[in-house]
Parts: C-alpha cells; sequence; structure tokens
C-alpha cells in the first residue's frame, strides 16, 4: 500500500515536471516572437525617424521650439532654487558650493536661451504667411506685357513655394501619426519600456502642436490660391486684349511703311529732277514720321502715363528722318547743359578752310548766329566784316570752335613781331618791347592773374604766368623780336595797333637800333659802263 503511494506521488511530480518544461518552452518561445516584433517595429520607426529628419524644416523647427521649452522650465526651476538658497541666513559649505553650481549653470542657460531666442513666440509663423503679393501691373502698352508676365510667372512661383511648405508640413504630421502608432504597438509588447513610454509622449506633444498649425496653414492656402487664380486670370485677360490691340497697330504701320516705299519708289523712277525729288523725299519721310506719331497717339490716348514712351519712338523717327536737325537739337542740348559756349562770347569758328571770328548774339534751338567783328582774322585773312553767321548746333560735334571769352576770362594773348638788323643792340630792343607791352596791358595782367586762380579748381592749370613775354629769334635777314601781352578779346586791334605805334617811336629814338627790311642794292660798274643787280639784302633803312 505504501509502495502504491510512492508510485502515485512520482507520476504525479513526473507529470508536473512534464508540464512545467512545456510551459518554459512555449514561454520562450512566445518572448522570441514578441522580441522579433519589436526589432521589426523598431526598424520601421528607424526609417520614419530618418524620413522626418531628413531635410524637413518643420522637424527642425519644433526641435529649436522644445528645446527652447524645456530650457525655460530648467531656468525658471533653477532661478527657484537659487532664491530659496539666497533667502537662507546661513549656508553650510556644502550649500554655497551648490549656489555657486547653480549661478554658472543659469549663465549657461541664459547664453543657450538668447541663441534660441526667436523660438519664444510662434516660431512657425513667418513660414504659415502666404507670400507677399505686389502691386498687380496695368497693362497700358506693349511694354507693360513684358512686365506683366514677369509678374505672372512670379507669382506662380510664389505659390509653388507656398504649396511645397504645406505638402512639407503635411507629411511630417502624417509621418508622426505613423510613428505614435509604431510606439504604441511596441508598447504592447513591452509595456513597461520606460524609453518608449517617453517617446511616445513626445510624440503626442508633437502631433498636438502640428494639427493646429496645418488647419491654420490650409485655410491661408485656399484664401491666397484663390487671390491668386482671380490675379492670373485677370492678367491672361488683359495681355491677350494688349497682344491682340498692339498686333493691329503693327500692320496699320506695316502698310504705312509699304506704300512709303512704293511711292519713293514710284517717285525716284519718274522723276528726274533731283532738287524736287529730294524735298519729295524728305516730305514723305517727315509725313510717315507725323502719321505714325497720330496713329499711336491715338491708340494710346487714353494712356497719359506712357505719352513719354510714345514721344520717344517719335524721336527716333525724327533722328532717321531728319539727321541733321536732331544733331542740332542734341547740340542745343550740349550747349545749355555742358555751358561751353553762351550768348556774348567771343568765337572762333573754321569751316572749309574759312575762319570766321565775332560775338555769339543768339543760340536757337537749331543754330547760333554770330555776328562777326573786325579782328585780326578779318584783317590779315577775310578782309571783311561784320556779317551774321549762322553756324548749325550740331557743328559743335564735328568742328573745332574756339571761345575766347569761356568762363568769364576775356582776354586773350596777342603779339606783335618786328626785325632788327644783326649790328642792332639787341638787348635794348627787348627791353623797350617789354616796357611798352607792360605798360599797356597792365591791367588786363591783373584781371587774367585772378581769373586764372579761380579756374585753377576747375581745370589742371600749370602754366598761370600772365606778365609779358619777349622772345629774340634769328632770322635769314635779322633777328626777330616777337613780344607776347595780354589783351581784351574783344578789342585787340586798338591795344595792338597802340603798342606798333610806341615801339616804333621809342626804336626810331635809338641810334643803335635799326630795323630791318627786305630790299634791293644796285652796283654800276664804271668801266663797262653796265648795271648789276645784286640779290636781295638786307639793309638798314638809313643806308636806303
Amino acid at each position: 500500500m505504501h509502495f502504491k503511494k510512492l508510485i502515485i506521488v512520482f507520476s504525479l511530480l513526473s507529470v508536473t515536471l512534464s508540464f512545467s518544461a512545456v510551459s518554459t518552452q512555449e514561454q520562450n518561445t512566445t518572448t522570441k516572437v514578441k522580441q522579433q516584433e519589436i526589432e521589426q517595429l523598431l526598424l520601421q520607426k528607424k526609417s520614419i525617424d530618418e524620413k522626418i529628419l531628413d531635410n524637413n524644416i518643420w522637424s527642425k523647427i519644433y526641435s529649436n521650439y522644445h528645446t527652447y521649452i524645456v530650457l525655460k522650465k530648467q531656468s525658471v526651476s533653477l532661478d527657484a532654487k537659487i532664491k530659496r538658497l539666497e533667502k537662507m541666513r546661513k549656508l553650510t559649505k556644502k550649500q554655497e558650493k551648490q549656489l555657486e553650481e547653480y549661478k554658472r549653470t543659469q549663465v549657461t542657460l541664459a547664453s543657450k536661451l538668447q541663441v534660441l531666442k526667436e523660438y519664444e513666440k510662434d516660431p512657425f509663423e513667418k513660414f504659415l504667411a502666404p507670400p507677399f503679393i505686389d502691386k498687380v501691373p496695368h497693362i497700358e502698352s506693349p511694354f507693360s506685357v513684358i512686365g506683366a508676365i514677369s509678374y505672372y510667372e512670379k507669382i506662380e512661383s510664389d505659390m509653388e513655394e507656398y504649396n511645397s511648405r504645406y505638402v512639407s508640413l503635411s507629411l511630417i504630421l502624417d509621418k508622426f501619426k505613423e510613428k505614435q502608432i509604431l510606439l504604441r504597438n511596441i508598447l504592447k509588447l513591452d509595456p513597461k519600456n520606460k524609453l518608449f513610454i517617453k517617446e511616445n509622449e513626445d510624440v503626442s506633444d508633437q502631433i498636438k502642436t502640428f494639427i493646429p498649425i496645418i488647419e491654420i496653414f490650409q485655410t491661408s492656402r485656399n484664401v491666397h490660391s484663390k487671390k491668386i487664380d482671380e490675379i492670373k486670370f485677370n492678367l491672361k485677360s488683359d495681355i491677350q486684349k494688349e497682344v491682340e490691340r498692339t498686333m493691329s497697330i503693327g500692320a496699320i504701320i506695316l502698310f504705312f511703311i509699304f506704300m512709303l516705299f512704293l511711292i519713293k519708289y514710284l517717285v525716284h523712277k519718274y522723276m528726274s529732277d533731283h532738287e524736287r525729288y529730294y524735298m519729295i523725299n524728305k516730305a514723305l519721310n517727315i509725313g510717315f514720321v507725323v502719321f505714325s506719331i497720330f496713329t499711336l497717339l491715338f491708340a494710346y490716348i487714353e494712356n497719359i502715363s506712357y505719352l513719354v514712351t510714345i514721344l520717344g519712338f517719335a524721336s527716333a523717327g525724327i533722328a532717321i528722318a531728319m539727321k541733321d536737325w536732331f544733331m542740332s537739337l542734341m547740340g542745343w542740348l550740349t550747349i545749355l547743359l555742358g555751358g561751353s559756349i553762351h550768348v556774348g562770347d567771343r568765337v572762333k569758328f573754321v569751316r572749309d578752310g574759312v575762319e570766321y571770328v565775332g560775338d555769339i548774339v543768339d543760340i536757337s534751338m537749331l543754330r547760333m548766329t554770330m555776328h562777326e567783328d573786325i579782328t585780326l582774322t578779318s584783317y590779315m585773312v577775310n578782309r571783311r566784316a561784320g556779317r551774321m553767321v549762322f553756324i548749325p548746333n550740331n557743328f559743335i560735334f564735328t568742328d573745332m570752335i574756339s571761345n575766347y571769352s569761356h568762363a568769364g576770362l576775356k582776354t586773350v594773348w596777342d603779339g606783335i613781331d618786328f626785325i632788327i638788323t644783326f649790328d642792332s643792340d639787341a638787348q635794348k630792343a627787348t627791353q623797350i618791347a617789354k616796357e611798352i607791352t607792360k605798360k599797356y596791358s597792365k591791367g588786363y595782367t591783373e584781371i587774367t592773374r585772378k581769373q586764372l586762380n579761380k579756374l585753377r579748381s576747375k581745370y589742371g592749370m600749370r602754366n598761370t604766368n600772365v606778365e609779358p613775354r619777349i622772345f629774340a629769334h634769328i632770322e635769314s635777314y635779322g633777328l626777330k623780336i616777337s613780344a607776347w601781352y595780354l589783351t581784351n578779346s574783344f578789342a585787340t586791334m586798338t591795344l595792338r595797333s597802340t603798342i606798333s605805334i610806341e615801339i616804333i617811336t621809342r626804336i626810331q629814338a635809338e641810334k643803335n637800333i635799326q630795323i630791318a627790311y627786305p630790299s634791293q642794292s644796285i652796283f654800276i660798274d664804271k668801266n663797262t659802263q653796265g648795271t648789276q643787280i645784286m640779290p636781295d639784302e638786307i639793309l638798314p633803312s638809313k643806308e636806303l
């Protein structure tokens, strides 16, 4: 009986051990399956994390924003601890050391918060705001079509960029939701894992943060999209109308051009009078330009702001049809703005080898009027004066014009030359010339000196010597004395005459100075009773 009990107990124990082994084996199998499922979920989670962090501005902004919030909480908590320790009357060494540590940490946190200060308020606001819409261009001419097309492309580009921001925000929100589902599945398999619990809470906070943001974004995008669609529709309509009007005007002008060339061809073919052909050709060119201008004016008469542009086209036509007139107008503008010539200035103008010197009495849009005066040029070259000379303004671009009275400088250098014999007292002659020129040009010298000092600030003038200059040069039949002095540019002949008479009078009074001039000597041979004429030579006046 006792033996049977032992057998029964042994049998029960064997069964229990076998069931325990089976249970342990099943439990190990279950643990391995869970571990495999967790590993698969972690791989999926890793893939989602990579997509979230892969060049997504929203996750970066949120990360900085979350960091700022965490640091702010730490700073507040640390401030409370510091204040609590500072309020204590007596601190232990350990507390003093702890207070110092808190303060150092507070300084570090303050620096970090300063760096992340832009995330203090809503960090997503500037990314949610739609692109700024500039003033819509008003299409009034062909030129404004180019600006309108550029504006159209710009608002489309801005809208695409804005939509891409919305897509990226939607994508990251979806990824956060997928990540939340994975974390919950992981927690079902491993509910006590603190790391996954904390990460699940963070993802939930991120989703709560982004849901209202995307709702606001969606509303702003819808409103902005409707506004952009309206602008694009209006722009397309205005561009189409302007293109049609431009094509109509272009067709009319092309017809005018065809008729112009046809008439020119017929006139050139059947008209033999070249002068009349030239006049008719000019009239046709002017008529075409005027007709084109009026066509454009009537087409764009309501667009007053573009009248200047139309006149620009008209100016181009005038420049082609009436080149000389147009250049004269440009010359007139150059004269007015440049200030090189004014009414009242004495000028010298050379054209085709003929010299004209006189005073400017009028400057019109096409020409300058000059009154010719009696000058050294009139005396030596033209032998006439008093004429009214009309100078086209465009000559300032092609011809040399000398101004004797520019910038208030109303004096010029004039010179008198005379020749003395080689045996004359050259030193005395030059002294006489210098004394006389200095005497009569003294007033002009002082005036010129003051004026040149003023002009030195405007022009790079180096040689500003205004005293009379005397030069002596050896010529083939005597010593040539050249006396240069400053004189009134409007009365050079008067002072020249006075100085010439004074020099001759003084030299005639000197016995050792003789004026030299060309002469002939005749020798009579008494033996042959012939006459021999020697070559020209220079003799003193006293020998003749």
